[in-house]
């Protein structure tokens, strides 16, 4: 359900980026503003800079960059709505619907609301049925044999579900809840042979709920302790309107920070893998719930890292039975790695035996890319046996194949053909016919897919200068003196604005985002409105934000110390507005003609006779327009006679 406009506006007004990041991060003062290693990536030195006077956050390192709000969604993975309730959370804000919707979209709304407020409930039963007798000697046993300490139990929720029947259905009932809503929740069961008599779906079980990315308890997994072959070792709560079981991983709540800032997501099984990889202080874990790895999982994954390392119990099988995951993770465009236990160890019992410090090493020494990892699974079994060795580099080449980087493709294949002692052609000829295999259409006719060494750049400059526009630089810098400097004067009658807007009048940019900034400030100044840095950060377009923080925040700051203290000056370009704007818009109109000469060059070698006789004379006027200006810009020597 949406937000009234007044909510957000409340919370934009009320927010601080300080008091914000400093939830998250410890920031020193260094001259005007803060600073801290960056939450969003692995580093030593701070680069991440917080601007009390702009509420603005920047990374000179990574590159993240936003206000209050964007450092939310960021740090907490969440989308704006949920950014602006969380902040209206820690702020004391009332928050407001939007009321002018539809009446389905209201219902919807309420429904998973009510549910979310139910499964919280039960939550805290659970917790509280740890502190019971039967709680204690059954469910808070078996966590302390496991070796989960009060801290741990907390941090993760857990709980007990009593031994009886409908002891959480009358709990419920007592505070308020309407049966139908605990069913939604998928808290109680309808008994088939007789309708409208209820009970609890969990019973003598500890529980581990499962929660969404902002923390709220959505879900819950189940495990029995007694040996009853006619119950299974797991139950979990069923589909509802708030929990989809293939969109969700167990413990990304507790391991999103961590996996940021390590740069790597460990991949496991189980609800205790996960817990007991906590205790021996590795946080950046996450399970699939006890379902196959989806497409969702896996986007939810690469939101925080780049990097996935599946951690596999020691057993060949099992192993091979879950392959179909690593060539998932490759085809969501992430970095696979992958670590194998030893025969009948699995990341629970070996955390527990080794001890943290074994446990880490373990990881570190162990780790292996997904081709060393495969090729070394099939290794044993296909040795002597050269169908088994024919299949076992069919089934790395299929995995290659999967990769969405041709460059990280094809530096995995010539990986591959050395590793396997094959010829490398042998190798690519079989993975473009898996891509083209891949590629089949519906139609029955497969699309054009070059090799894949025709797939590389000639080199990553020349690459880079397709992509980009080559007046780019030009057109960012006059933007960033429009942002920052465009409210001032430079002269009695004229603001800065109005004089580079008139000398660029007839320009339209080539830079999409640079384009859509110039159009954003016009249209402000047709509002009456003199735009600020902060009329630009007001938008909801995460692009031209980024852009417009980019451009007003500073990576260094001159030491006031430097003017009082010893009475050092430096020229800062805010001191002489007029030449500034002078200066940048004559290199814009530089950049321009040059590519106008450019543009004739090519007509020019194209031209007939008569097509010439045209061109000669616009490029000669090109050519001394842009000799010109670069004179007045000092770019060129003037030739003496």
């Amino acid at each position: 359900m949406a937000l009234s406009p007044q909510t957000t506006d409340k919370v934009k007004e009320r927010v601080d980026i300080e008091e914000v990041v400093n939830d998250y991060v410890s920031l020193k003062k260094k001259g005007q503003n803060l600073w801290a290693c960056c939450p969003f990536h692995q580093e030593k030195t701070p680069s991440f800079s917080v601007s009390p006077a702009k509420q603005i956050y920047k990374c000179f390192g990574c590159g993240k960059a936003g206000d209050p709000i964007q450092f939310i969604m960021d740090i907490e993975g969440i989308g704006f709505t949920e950014a602006i309730r969380h902040l209206a959370q820690k702020y004391g804000i009332e928050v407001e619907e939007e009321t002018s919707q539809d009446p389905v979209d209201i219902q919807a709304y309420n429904e998973r609301e009510s549910l979310f407020i139910a499964v919280n409930f039960a939550k805290e039963f659970f917790q509280q049925n740890l502190k019971t007798e039967e709680g204690q000697s059954i469910g808070l046993s078996y966590f302390k044999e496991r070796g989960f300490d009060p801290v741990t139990i907390e941090k993760f929720d857990l709980g007990y579900a009593l031994d009886s029947w409908d002891q959480l259905l009358v709990q419920a009932k007592k505070s308020g809840f309407e049966v139908e809503n605990l069913l939604k929740a998928g808290l109680v069961l309808e008994r088939e042979n007789n309708k409208g008599n209820y009970y609890d779906r969990f019973r003598g079980r500890v529980v581990f709920p499962i929660h969404n990315l902002s923390g709220k308890p959505i879900a819950f997994g189940a495990r029995i302790l007694t040996q009853d072959k006619k119950q299974p070792k797991y139950i979990n709560s069923p589909e509802t309107a708030i929990y989809h079981k293939s969109d969700v991983l167990y413990g990304i709540y507790q391991a999103k920070k961590a996996i940021r800032q390590e740069e790597n997501c460990y991949l496991v099984e189980g609800y205790t893998d996960v817990i007991s990889m906590h205790m021996a202080g590795i946080e950046n874990v996450v399970a699939s719930s006890g379902t196959s790895l989806t497409a969702s999982q896996i986007k939810l994954i690469k939101r925080f890292s780049d990097q996935v390392t599946v951690l596999y119990d020691g057993d060949d099988a099992g192993i091979k039975a879950s392959l179909r995951g690593i060539d998932m993770l490759l085809e969501g465009g992430l970095n696979v790695k992958a670590v194998v236990f030893p025969p009948g160890e699995d990341p629970d019992s070996f955390a527990r035996k080794s001890g943290k410090s074994g446990f880490q090493n373990f990881l570190k020494t162990e780790e292996k890319d997904f081709i060393h990892f495969k090729i070394d699974l099939f290794a044993s079994e296909a040795a002597n046996d050269p169908i088994k060795k024919a299949e076992a580099i069919r089934q790395v080449v299929l995995s290659i194949s999967k990769i969405p980087d041709p460059i990280v493709r094809s530096v995995y294949a010539k990986e591959s053909a050395r590793l396997l002692a094959m010829e490398e052609d042998i190798l690519l000829t079989e993975l473009n016919r898996q891509i083209l295999k891949q590629q089949q259409r519906p139609g029955g006719q497969a699309e054009e897919a070059p090799p894949v060494e025709q797939m590389l750049p000639t080199s990553p400059e020349e690459e880079k200068d397709k992509l980009q526009p080559k007046n780019i630089k030009e057109e960012r810098e006059l933007i960033r003196i429009l942002i920052n400097y465009g409210f001032e004067k430079v002269s009695e009658e004229m603001h800065v604005c109005e004089y580079l807007l008139e000398e660029i009048k007839e320009l339209e940019f080539d830079t999409p985002v640079f384009q859509k900034l110039l159009l954003h400030y016009k249209k402000a100044l047709l509002q009456g409105i003199l735009p600020k840095f902060d009329y630009f950060l007001d938008t909801q377009d995460g692009e031209l934000k980024k852009e417009v923080i980019n451009m007003i925040a500073q990576s260094r700051e001159i030491s006031l110390n430097w003017e009082i203290k010893h009475q050092i000056f430096t020229k800062k370009e805010s001191d002489d507005l007029s030449d500034t704007s002078y200066r940048i818009s004559l290199k814009l109109k530089s950049a321009y003609l040059k590519k106008m000469r450019l543009e004739v060059q090519e007509k020019i070698k194209e031209a007939s006779e008569s097509e010439l006789n045209e061109l000669l004379p616009v490029y000669m006027e090109i050519n001394q327009l842009k000799t010109k200006i670069d004179q007045e810009l000092g770019n060129v020597i003037p030739s003496r006679n």
